[in-house]
């Protein structure tokens, strides 16, 4: 599969609707996106972003229904080093800073949280 910062910004948002509804037709990812061009270009991007390995399809019962064709996990990781490398310039204590500003975390999310940060490779200097 292709890397996704090669995406442009539209094929961008349409593969992550895909990834979040999960499956879907052409209909349920055009009701998904903010401000969703045709339907036939919709119909366009997800068959080029099938042809590029972004995507997978199956058909049922005539229509196609679109869904994620890698791992949500993999795709997560390389999508938020993109954004931590292009929006923070790599410095991920100032992306965590902006992710908890103003957040309202649980005791449980707190605990997750310290146990993730203390299990942190640390860099030696």
């Amino acid at each position: 599969m292709a890397k996704f910062e090669q995406l442009g910004a539209r094929e961008r948002q349409i593969v992550e609707v895909v990834y979040r509804i999960e499956e879907g037709s052409v209909s349920d990812v055009l009701a998904a996106l903010a401000d969703p061009p045709s339907y036939s270009a919709v119909r366009a991007m997800l068959n080029i972003l099938a042809g590029k390995g972004y995507l997978d399809y199956r058909l049922v019962k005539n229509k196609y229904l679109y869904r994620p064709a890698g791992k949500k996990k993999s795709a997560q990781k390389t999508v938020l080093r993109n954004v931590l490398d292009n929006f923070f310039g790599g410095q991920t204590a100032e992306a965590v800073a902006a992710l908890l500003e103003g957040a309202k975390l649980d005791e449980a999310e707190h605990k997750k949280l310290r146990q993730l940060i203390d299990g942190a490779k640390r860099v030696k200097k």
